[in-house]
């Protein structure tokens, strides 16, 4: 090859290696949080979750944990808001005019461009999900909807404007049964997924048209088990598989979305009663035990968490996920329940502790 191919060669080497960068820059890091639906509570406890969770998210996070469900409930909304320390430095300073219009063109990928021109460098993340259901012990059901986005525009007055929306809806269900006296329980959900993604780049000062490039539908079944131990601490096991038939979206518009891989999770905990009313809840979870994501360090898939519990009514909550801490406090009455929480994803692919996205949510949800 000549010494001119060699340089044609190496130019377009590079330029492959730039723009898998970029791109790689923008996206739905699934590996150590792949729960369609997320929860609040559990990101405050490092998304260690699968022992304790006994409420709605049980359905996405563990089905047997519906076997534990305390108190049947209608609950017409269960709303998520979570943003990151970038979205809200664009869409929320300024004069309060300034302010309440930065608010409105957060919400879009358009309104992002627009603010990220302003603000180059920067990487806002939005996530809102509603979740009404029926839940009681050993059943749900309800309505997924949830919807992400993530942009930026690098320093350069050339950069591209990189983009990444999901958005997800679709009705589930899932069922619960124990055994032995409560001792095992194992479930299974379903949810009809419907998908569509908008992932990609463009120039940066052109008006932006927000056209869904894949869409798809999936039945994606979930499957979990818990073994609790009736001895001091009630230690407990747990066992997870997510997309358990490996379903594969249907291909609609520009192709379908990517595959959900097959994956297992594991989890063990225990729960020290303090006093009559204080319950204390250590739990760790190992995400991924076959590998399917094997571009992220083993040790980002290992979880922390724990819950301190004041009559069953007021909690704190902690936690080490992905490499980073994270915190929270909830209120949780009959038909009302309220959390804050706090936690971070890291943003690199394979490295740990590489880069932190610290992302901060309110989860509402009322009924009866």
């Amino acid at each position: 090859m000549s010494r001119m191919g060699v340089k044609y060669l190496f130019t377009f080497m590079l330029l492959i290696l730039t723009v898998g960068r970029a791109l790689a820059a923008i996206g739905f890091r699934d590996a150590v949080f792949p729960e369609f639906a997320i929860s609040g509570r559990a990101t405050a406890m490092g998304s260690a979750y699968i022992c304790k969770v006994d409420d709605p998210a049980s359905v996405f996070y563990n089905p047997a944990g519906l076997g534990t469900v305390r108190k049947t409930h209608f609950h017409f909304s269960n709303f998520h808001l979570e943003t990151n320390r970038d979205w809200m430095k664009l869409a929320t300073t300024g004069k309060l005019w300034d302010a309440m219009d930065g608010f409105f063109d957060g919400l879009e990928l358009e309104g992002l461009r627009k603010l990220l021109l302003n603000d180059r460098g920067r990487v806002p993340h939005l996530r809102i999900q509603a979740m009404p259901n029926f839940t009681t012990r050993y059943m749900s059901i309800g309505y997924l909807y949830s919807r992400q986005t993530r942009a930026t525009i690098g320093g350069a007055g050339n950069s591209k404007f990189e983009y990444a929306k999901r958005e997800d809806h679709g009705p589930y269900a899932a069922l619960n049964l124990s055994l032995f006296g409560g001792i095992f329980k194992f479930g299974g959900s379903a949810i009809i997924l419907q998908r569509k993604e908008n992932i990609g780049e463009a120039d940066a000062n052109v008006s932006f048209e927000d056209t869904p490039d894949r869409k798809g539908t999936a039945v994606i079944v979930t499957g979990g088990s818990r073994l609790t131990l009736p001895v001091t601490f009630l230690p407990t096991f747990s066992l997870v598989v997510r997309n358990m038939t490996a379903t594969t979206f249907s291909g609609r518009a520009a192709g379908p979305p990517e595959k959900i891989p097959q994956t297992m999770d594991l989890g063990f905990s225990i729960t020290p009663q303090i006093g009559k009313i204080i319950r204390v809840h250590f739990e760790t979870n190992y995400k991924d035990i076959g590998n399917r994501y094997s571009d992220v360090s083993t040790v980002r898939k290992i979880l922390f968490g724990m819950e301190i519990d004041f009559a069953r009514a007021f909690f704190i909550r902690g936690g080490y996920g992905d490499g980073f801490g994270t915190a929270g406090l909830g209120i949780k009455a009959q038909g009302f329940e309220f959390d804050l929480s706090t936690y971070a994803i890291d943003t690199t692919t394979v490295n740990y502790r590489g880069k932190e996205d610290r992302r901060f949510s309110m989860t509402l949800s009322w009924g009866f």
